[in-house]
C-alpha cells in the first residue's frame, strides 16, 4: 500500500477515536501538514487510518460516521484556509482502510488551531519563522486569487497596524506563540496572507481588511443600504447609508445595524394557548449569512458595490460578481472562494463558523422564523442577488 510515493506524504495510523482530543489533533495537523506541503512536492499527501506502521491492517471497520468526522475537518473552520480533500473507504479481507488525500494547498500557511504545521521527512513539527517564510514566498509565486495579489499602489503605511495587531492578531495566532516570537509587524502580515514579501506590498485583502482607506485603492469596497417607500425603487426612498471602511470594523457595525435597525421582533399569541412567541420580520442571522457572504464572495477587482435594499415586503442583496468556480455547477450543494483570504478573515474574526453552509443556516433560520423561501439570481455572470421575504404574519 502506498508503494512509490514519498514517506513524508504518506501517514499511518490505527487511532479512530476522534472524541479523543489527542487523536483529533493528530488528524487535524496531518492534514494540515500535506496541505502546506514545506517540501514542495505538489502532490496530494496521505493520512492511511486502520494500517499499522509496518503496512499492515489493523483489522478496522470503516463506518459511514467516522468517514464524516475526517470530512468535517474541510469545513468546520479548525483548518484554514479550508483544505482541498477527499475522503474514501478502501475494504480488504483483513480490515478496512479510511484513506484521506489532502491536496498542496495555493495559499499556504495553512493552519490547524492557529498553528502552522508541516512535515519534515517522517515527522510533523511546527512551522518556524524560517519556515514560514518559504511557505509566504511559494504562495507569492502562484497565488491567481485576487484578494492575496499585492495591491501595487499602496505600502505598509496604508494599513492599520492598531487594527491588526489589537482585534485580528490575537484571535489568528495562539497566545503562546505570540510570546514566544517577537516578529516585525510585516512578516506577521506576511504569515497571515495580508502582506507579500516578494513585491514588498500589502496584498488586496490586507488592505481590505485593515486599510486606513480601503476605496482609494478599491473605489467599489463599500456596501450600500436603502430603504426604499413601498415595494420598487420608482416609490422613493426613506433614508440611505452607506458601510465603508476596513472589513474588520464594516463586519461589527454591520451586525449591529441588521439587529437594531432592520430586524422587529413582536410578541404573537399561540393559538388555543396563553403563551407567546416570538416572530420577526427576518431572522437576523438569515441577513447576517447572507450579508456576510456578499462580502466573502463579491469581485472586488469591480468598481461596483454590494447593493442591500430593503423594501416593505422583501430585502435584495446584490454582490458583482456572479457565482464563482465549483459553485457554478449545482449551487447551492457545491461552493467555492472567489476570496479564500477573506473568507479565513471573517472565520478567524467569528464572522463564520463553519465554511460551506452559510446559505443553508440562513435558509433554516428563515423556515424556522415563518419566512418562505428565499430566491436566488444565479443566472449572470457580472452580479449574484437573493431576494429574502419578510414574514408579516
Amino acid at each position: 500500500m502506498a508503494q512509490g510515493i514519498e514517506e513524508d506524504r504518506v501517514e499511518k495510523t490505527t487511532s479512530i477515536k476522534l472524541s479523543n482530543s489527542q487523536v483529533r489533533d493528530k488528524y487535524g495537523e496531518a492534514i494540515c501538514a500535506f496541505a502546506n506541503d514545506l517540501p514542495a512536492h505538489n502532490k496530494p499527501g496521505y493520512l492511511l487510518i486502520g494500517v499499522s506502521n509496518d503496512g499492515t491492517l489493523s483489522g478496522l471497520k470503516v463506518e459511514d460516521r467516522l468517514l464524516q468526522s475526517l470530512m468535517d475537518f474541510r469545513t468546520d473552520g479548525r483548518i484554514v484556509p479550508p483544505p482541498s480533500m477527499s475522503v474514501a473507504k478502501f475494504g480488504y479481507d483483513t480490515g478496512d482502510v479510511a484513506v484521506v488525500e489532502v491536496m498542496p494547498h495555493q495559499l499556504p500557511p495553512v493552519r490547524y488551531e492557529h498553528r502552522v504545521h508541516i512535515g519534515i521527512g517522517p515527522r510533523r513539527a511546527q512551522a518556524n519563522e524560517q519556515d514560514e517564510r518559504i511557505l509566504n514566498e511559494k504562495r507569492s509565486s502562484q497565488v491567481t486569487h485576487f484578494d492575496a495579489q499585492p495591491c501595487m499602489e499602496s505600502s505598509l503605511e496604508d494599513i492599520s497596524q492598531e487594527i491588526f495587531q489589537n482585534t485580528y492578531l490575537p484571535n489568528a495566532v495562539s497566545p503562546e506563540i505570540l510570546q514566544e516570537n517577537h516578529r516585525e509587524p510585516l512578516n506577521q502580515l506576511a504569515s497571515l496572507k495580508f502582506f507579500d514579501l516578494k513585491n514588498n506590498k500589502p496584498t488586496n485583502a490586507g488592505i481590505l481588511m485593515f486599510g486606513k482607506n480601503p476605496m482609494f485603492f478599491l473605489p467599489g469596497a463599500y456596501i450600500q443600504y436603502v430603504r426604499f417607500e413601498g415595494n420598487t425603487v420608482v416609490e422613493g426612498f426613506q433614508r440611505e447609508l452607506r458601510f465603508s471602511g476596513d472589513l474588520t470594523t464594516q463586519m461589527r457595525v454591520i451586525e449591529d445595524f441588521i439587529k437594531t435597525q432592520v430586524v422587529h421582533t413582536r410578541a404573537q399569541r399561540v393559538e388555543n394557548s396563553l403563551r407567546e412567541e416570538y416572530i420577526s420580520n427576518y431572522p437576523w442571522v438569515a441577513l447576517r449569512e447572507f450579508l456576510f457572504n456578499s462580502i466573502i464572495h463579491r469581485d472586488y477587482s469591480s468598481a461596483s458595490f454590494i447593493k442591500f435594499y430593503e423594501f416593505d415586503d422583501y430585502i435584495e442583496i446584490t454582490n458583482p460578481g456572479g457565482l464563482f468556480g465549483n459553485a457554478q455547477q449545482n449551487f447551492p450543494e457545491n461552493n467555492d472562494y472567489r476570496n479564500p483570504t477573506i473568507a479565513e478573515a471573517t472565520r478567524t474574526l467569528g464572522y463564520v463558523n463553519r465554511f460551506n453552509v452559510g446559505i443553508k443556516n440562513a435558509k433554516e433560520a428563515l423556515a424556522k422564523n415563518g419566512n418562505v423561501e428565499p430566491e436566488f439570481f444565479v443566472d449572470s455572470l457580472t452580479n449574484f442577488t437573493v431576494k429574502i421575504f419578510a414574514n408579516k404574519q
